[in-house]
């Protein structure tokens, strides 16, 4: 017998759906005519066990108790969903061959292999296991990926990766909470003070940008425009562009502080002749932006619809697997695989027939063009979100579900339009020994912008012409008719919203102020997952660390005060983005699985010192009563989790 075990119910319907008639279905699995059986998990199956599990005197929280490091990692059967485990595990028992059947990344990786493992699977049927990578849940996708099993050990460092991931959240989580909480409770707060090593870095993201907001002075700072004449009595405006000399008196941003100095180039330049030192004129191109990952839609979708990340999630999930309209959405991959190639005329096909608002986009595609998506080197264990080959009737979706499946596919469509080009005109005027920049861009072809709503121009403003530029050549005369000064005001960063959060969380390393951790991160690490950013932004609101104002996110008083309290290296992305980077190397087989968890072991020993001297001041008589009789796993709602 051959047993395919799925993430979830969906999946495992799907699966059925291709397999031989008739069905025989039975309470918590599927038998096809062939003979292969279909059961599924419901999410996880398995838990970490509680720290009682590991010593009874753990259920109460006590300082003297951590550093809590167990030597023998336990999984427990999750008392809500035992009944499906059984199921689970008598069939596992009378299999052949296991297939895999979990989502296609790392958590859905791990979820199978340690039910597989906990039920006592011998070494020799582990061997055999197949894995079964379903993305898109329609049945010529699905009959496809079961004639394409791999084997289930490929993805063994994937695996390993999830299984550090899980054990080093739940290290920090568990003695960081409980040190916080008892410290809390010292001060007088009587609430769980919840740790995660994602969470709490970025609302400390939250927490330091409210407070540099508050903080702002804002401070005056001076521009030059100058009105030039041509010799043919044509005019251009151009921006002075300070020297080297002038950095003294000038800001990090390379702002000019002193007015006087803007005021003596006015009286040095006003009336005088200039003369042209350069004349560039460039024709660049932009290619088309790549399909989605999670988080660059998430992003897209904040700005356009003002949805929150985790509805955008849900809204996916929806796409997915009950509408089967999108590909699987928990994808940090922005790539395609070469063989999709192939099914590029019925995704189009399904997109024109599906969707009014882009059936023109859809009829005017190039399909001999190909963008640079279709990359198998850049395709993991899953590829972007894109459109499937079926269509529907959209007045059957939601008002959501219609916006974010128009932006899928509309950034599908843009991979077979041409790029947009335009042209980067510069003047370089020297006016009295000052440089004066006039710059324009002439667009000379919309390419695939042309499937996006139009922006109103904002040339005009800082170097750029309002008009256009005139012909003129090196070494051309001009005059100098008036010099006018700009005084404008610093302003402060803006508040964090969904989508400015999820970017922050996405490419943490410009956040990161270590220079040697920086060093390693890619421009694509951050911080926690595709599959989990959004649950820890809802986190922080349900925990009552962050609010919202509009669509800012701000930090409550309790966030705020928790992390002004917190030692620095704790409210910082740099240790955990590090973190981020370390599981990606081990899923890789950069590293190992103790050259990870080793160091987690000592520094977690050290942050316990340095918490346990920590006052957390003004947090006295807020939050829910602390209730030392009711232990973590009855409280879930105030956990440690992520």
């Amino acid at each position: 017998m051959r047993l395919f075990i799925a993430e979830k119910p969906s999946l495992g319907r799907a699966l059925v759906d291709v397999l031989p008639k008739p069905h025989q279905k039975n309470d918590g699995f599927i038998k096809a005519a062939n003979g292969d059986v279909v059961t599924w998990c419901i999410g996880h199956l398995l838990e970490q066990a509680e720290p009682e599990a590991y010593n009874p005197d753990y259920k109460k929280w006590a300082v003297e108790h951590l550093p809590i490091v167990p030597t023998e990692w336990k999984l427990v059967v999750k008392a809500s969903t035992k009944k499906q485990f059984t199921v689970v595990k008598k069939l596992i028992k009378q299999a052949d061959v296991l297939v895999n059947m979990g989502d296609p990344d790392r958590v859905g990786q791990i979820l199978i292999d340690e039910v597989i493992n906990h039920c006592g699977v011998s070494k020799a049927q582990k061997a055999q296991v197949m894995r079964c990578l379903i993305s898109d849940l329609n049945p010529a996708a699905v009959t496809k990926a079961l004639n394409n099993l791999r084997k289930n050990t490929d993805f063994i460092p994937l695996a390993t990766s999830a299984l550090a991931r899980a054990r080093a959240d739940w290290l920090y989580g568990i003695n960081m909470t409980r040190l916080c909480t008892l410290q809390g409770r010292q001060s007088g707060y009587n609430g769980v003070l919840s740790i995660g090593r994602v969470q709490t870095p970025v609302l400390g993201l939250v927490v330091h940008r409210d407070l540099e907001i508050a903080n702002f002075i804002a401070k005056p700072f001076y521009e030059v425009v100058c009105q030039l004449k041509t010799l043919s009595g044509e005019f251009y405006q151009a921006k002075w562009r300070p020297s080297k000399a002038c950095e003294p008196y000038m800001d990090e941003d390379n702002r000019v502080l002193s007015k006087a100095l803007a005021m003596n180039v006015i009286s040095r330049v006003q009336g005088q002749t200039g003369k042209i030192v350069k004349v560039s004129q460039d024709k660049k191109s932009t290619p088309a932006p790549l399909p989605y990952s999670l988080s660059a839609l998430q992003i897209d979708a904040a700005k356009r619809f003002g949805m929150s990340a985790q509805s955008v999630l849900d809204t996916c999930q929806q796409l997915y697997e009950r509408h089967k309209l999108i590909t699987y959405p928990r994808s940090d991959c922005r790539y395609l695989p070469k063989e999709h190639l192939n099914d590029v005329p019925q995704v189009i096909n399904a997109i024109a027939h599906s969707c009014a608002a882009l059936n023109g986009a859809a009829k005017n595609a190039n399909l001999s063009l190909k963008s640079k998506a279709w990359n198998d080197a850049k395709v993991s264990a899953h590829h972007a979100i894109i459109p499937t080959s079926k269509s529907t009737d959209m007045s059957r979706l939601s008002a959501a579900e219609n916006n974010i499946y128009e932006l899928v596919a509309r950034q599908y469509l843009i991979q077979f339009y041409p790029p947009f080009e335009y042209v980067d005109k510069q003047i370089d005027t020297e006016v009295s020994g000052g440089l004066f920049i006039a710059k324009q861009k002439d667009v000379v072809s919309q390419g695939w912008k042309s499937l996006f709503p139009t922006k109103p121009n904002t040339q005009g403003d800082g170097e750029f012409s309002a008009t256009s530029l005139p012909y003129v050549e090196k070494g051309d005369q001009v005059d100098c008719q008036q010099a006018e000064l700009k005084e404008k005001q610093t302003t402060p960063p803006k508040f964090f919203t969904d989508a400015t959060l999820l970017a922050a969380m996405t490419g943490i390393a410009r956040y990161v102020t270590d220079a040697s951790i920086k060093k390693v991160l890619r421009d694509t690490d951050g911080l926690g997952t595709e599959a989990t950013r959004a649950g820890i932004i809802e986190l922080l609101f349900k925990r009552q660390f962050l609010t919202r104002k509009g669509k800012d996110i701000r930090a409550t008083e309790v966030g705020t005060q928790l992390i002004c309290s917190l030692p620095t290296r704790m409210t910082i992305p740099d240790m955990t983005a590090h973190w981020e980077s370390q599981l990606e190397a081990i899923s890789q087989k950069e590293i190992k699985y103790a050259h990870f968890m080793d160091p987690i072991t000592q520094s977690i020993d050290e942050l316990i010192n340095e918490v346990k001297v920590v006052t957390f001041t003004g947090l006295q008589g807020k939050g829910k009563p602390y209730k030392p009789k009711r232990t973590y796993k009855a409280n879930k709602k105030t956990s440690f989790k992520k």
